[in-house]
């Protein structure tokens, strides 16, 4: 091992924060279109916050335990990989790539996202998705309150149960929920699941490598009545 504690084992790059800092963790990362190097190791993470960020490159980064916040936050390209849980604002605003999280997930995973694939294995806490513009997002566990707060577009996929007021103000984004949900917020209704719903499904719980049926979901979305100020809905708002 180097003075700066970054070890290669075949084509894997060990980069371990025991004995470097977050800085070069991430410039190691992020300079990885210059060395041709495509696959990384993050050790003893320690629940370090901000931990392979600003990624712009096709290569997989694994990161060995939890982490805090905004993990993979600006993801492109990229896929990470971390095996623990994660602290608020993972994959914000997420460009494309693909994030997976073996265990749970705090607040607002997702966040202003604009594309590629959010998979959560345990479950995720509140506002999972606000603002969500693109990105899809699975989520094998339960999610918590106000979640798909003002999501914008794309898809989001839970296996588990919703909290209360799932989908407030939401705009074209999807939502699917296979559990039960407590309760819809502003402008958010249950929808019709069309074939086409159905296939979409499919293809996102395959690739979240999700056990479950699309049949045995429900479908919730907007019903477009606050789009526009209307003073008739005015205590919708």
């Amino acid at each position: 091992m180097t003075a700066t504690a970054q070890a290669t084992t075949s084509d894997v790059q060990t980069l371990d924060m025991a004995e470097i800092e977050l800085r070069e963790v991430n410039s190691t990362l992020q300079g990885a279109p210059a060395t041709n190097r495509t696959q990384f190791e993050v050790l003893n993470t320690r629940g370090s916050h901000a931990i392979a960020v600003g990624l712009d490159a096709d290569i997989e980064v694994t990161v060995k335990g939890s982490t805090g916040y905004y993990c993979a936050g600006m993801n492109k390209q990229a896929t990470v990989h971390v095996t623990g849980s994660v602290g608020p604002g993972v994959a914000e605003n997420m460009m494309s790539g693909t994030v997976i999280v073996d265990g749970d997930a705090s607040q607002y995973a997702g966040a202003t996202a604009h594309g590629g694939l959010l998979v959560i294995k345990g479950n995720a806490s509140s506002r999972c998705g606000i603002s969500m513009k693109g990105i899809d997002i699975v989520v094998h566990g339960n999610i918590g309150h106000m979640s798909a707060f003002m999501a914008q577009k794309g898809n989001l996929v839970v296996l588990g149960d919703a909290g209360s007021a799932l989908g407030d103000s939401v705009y074209e984004a999807r939502l699917f929920v296979r559990g039960s949900v407590a309760s819809l917020g502003a402008d958010c209704i249950e929808k019709e699941m069309r074939p086409e719903h159905l296939e979409l499904l499919a293809d996102l719980l395959e690739k979240a490598g999700a056990d479950a049926k699309p049949e045995d979901f429900k479908r919730y979305g907007s019903a477009r009545k606050l789009y526009h100020f209307n003073i008739d809905h005015a205590d919708e708002y």
